[in-house]
Parts: structure tokens; C-alpha cells; sequence
């Protein structure tokens, strides 16, 4: 019997972030992430931030827990690798007159000294990075002692994370790549942070998406979300059709309105994790 042994491939890392980038450059994440401004919020209070505090948003996309950390009057800084979506929340803290700085940055390789931040968070954001490891040990670097990590991550077995499973049967994900909805299990924080923590707190929590029906959310999705975007786009015509089928399939799996409308509720955890 052969002893020859089999490497695992490494992915390649830059080519992953590279389509990433184009994928949540596509379409206008910002017409769905303004809908999830409540999880901002929720993350902000569960951190008990407080005024003055160093705060750093990874992966902030639109700038949902940017803002509610701005509303709390601290010292936040905003990051992403996709200027267009930086450049929106911009936009949405001088309509609201809050004081936001803005950084373009990758959040497996954050641009800042070690213990900088009090606090360090992120909603549905550096859950989608390839290189899992790195960014978690980007976001506890630039963390001081003591401060916090806070996270929220759609679940494998949620709305969203069923929806990325759906994709997937069209568009398969890079090889090599582990699932970004790993981050919704108790398994995954506890192997990406745990070394790093002294208190890992994870709450269970539902954001629900409110639609005027399910064929309006998929339409939507489909014009504006990222990913699902760039799925339609490399589909031909019988295949988009397959797709949208399924989706509307999965919305009607979750869906607990009974009167034409769309209200799924999306599970996710909130996560806060105390830095040795």
C-alpha cells in the first residue's frame, strides 16, 4: 500500500478576499444593512460602552454598531476593505451629526498598535473573512487588557445561515475555506478566541426581517445583497430560476406571517468576550 501522504491544499487567501471585495461591492449592502441597525445597538449596550472609550469597528460594512457606539459618545473608529460601503456611513453620521473616524482596512491585517481599543466589535462582518484565525488574533491584539471583543454572528442552522448553505449548491465556496457561519456556534468562538479570553458571554438572539412579502425580500437580495447578487449573476436563466425557487422555498420554512407579508426571524448570537 502506497505511503504517499496528502497535503491539504492552503487557500489562497488573497484571490478569496479579492472576489469578496467584488461580491460586497455589488449590488448595495447598504439598502439591507440599514435594516439590521438594531443589532448595532443591542451590541453597543451589551458592551456597556461608555463615554470616551477607544472603540474600533471590524468589517463595519455600513456602520450599524459604528453609529450606536457614536450615539454613546465615544472615540469610534470605523474599518472595512470596501471603501464604497465606509463612504455610506459616512454619509448616514453627517446626516445624524455624529463624530466618526473612518479608516480603510483589512480586518486580518488591522493597521493599529497593540492595545489601542477598549472595545472591539463587529455585526455580521469579520465572520465573512477567510482567514478566520487571523482575524480574531488581529481583533485581541489591538485590544487592551481587560477591554472587550463583541460579536454578532448569523448561525449555521438560521435563516442566513441556511440561505449561504442554498447558495452554496450553486456557487460552491472556496477550497479550504471554513463556513463564516461557524461563528454562530459556542465551538467556533471558543477555538478562534479562547486562549485570548478570560469571560466568554453568548447570548441567543433573533433579528427579524420584516418584507412586504417573501417575493419582495428576494427581490431585494437579489439587486442589493452582495453575495446573492454575484450568485444570480454567474447563473444562467434556468438556474436563476431554479434559485429563486429555493429561496422562496427557504423564506416559507421560516416564515411565520399569515397574511402575505415576510417575517422571518434570523438567528445570530451576541457574543462578549473580556481580554485577559
Amino acid at each position: 500500500m502506497s505511503n504517499i501522504a496528502v497535503e491539504t491544499a492552503i487557500p489562497d487567501y488573497n484571490t478569496i478576499k479579492s472576489k469578496q471585495n467584488a461580491a460586497w461591492s455589488s449590488g448595495d449592502y447598504a439598502i439591507v444593512g440599514t435594516t439590521l441597525q438594531i443589532v448595532g445597538e443591542s451590541l453597543a449596550e451589551a458592551l456597556d460602552l461608555r463615554s470616551g472609550e477607544k472603540v474600533l469597528d471590524v468589517a463595519a460594512g455600513n456602520g450599524n454598531f459604528t453609529l450606536a457606539a457614536a450615539r454613546r459618545w465615544t472615540d469610534v473608529t470605523s474599518t472595512d476593505y470596501v471603501e464604497t460601503l465606509l463612504n455610506r456611513s459616512a454619509e448616514r453620521a453627517a446626516a445624524d451629526r455624529l463624530d466618526v473616524s473612518y479608516q480603510f482596512a483589512d480586518a486580518e491585517d488591522l493597521p493599529f498598535a497593540e492595545a489601542t481599543y477598549d472595545a472591539v466589535g463587529s455585526t455580521f462582518g469579520v465572520m465573512f473573512t477567510p482567514n478566520q484565525e487571523k482575524a480574531a488574533s488581529e481583533m485581541l491584539r489591538v485590544c487592551r487588557s481587560g477591554g472587550k471583543v463583541g460579536l454578532a454572528n448569523w448561525t449555521p442552522d438560521g435563516f442566513i445561515g441556511v440561505l449561504f448553505k442554498v447558495i452554496g449548491r450553486y456557487v460552491p465556496p472556496p477550497a479550504g475555506v471554513v463556513s463564516p457561519a461557524l461563528w454562530g456556534t459556542r465551538a467556533r468562538i471558543d477555538e478562534l478566541f479562547g486562549n485570548g479570553v478570560r469571560e466568554t458571554q453568548i447570548t441567543e438572539k433573533s433579528f427579524v426581517f420584516r418584507y412586504r412579502s417573501p417575493e419582495h425580500w428576494l427581490e431585494i437580495f437579489r439587486e442589493y445583497y452582495g453575495p446573492v447578487h454575484k450568485a444570480f449573476a454567474a447563473l444562467d436563466e434556468m438556474k436563476q430560476a431554479d434559485l429563486s425557487r429555493d429561496l422562496l422555498d427557504l423564506t416559507g420554512c421560516f416564515n411565520t406571517a399569515k397574511d402575505g407579508t415576510m417575517v422571518v426571524p434570523g438567528a445570530y448570537i451576541e457574543v462578549v468576550l473580556t481580554r485577559w
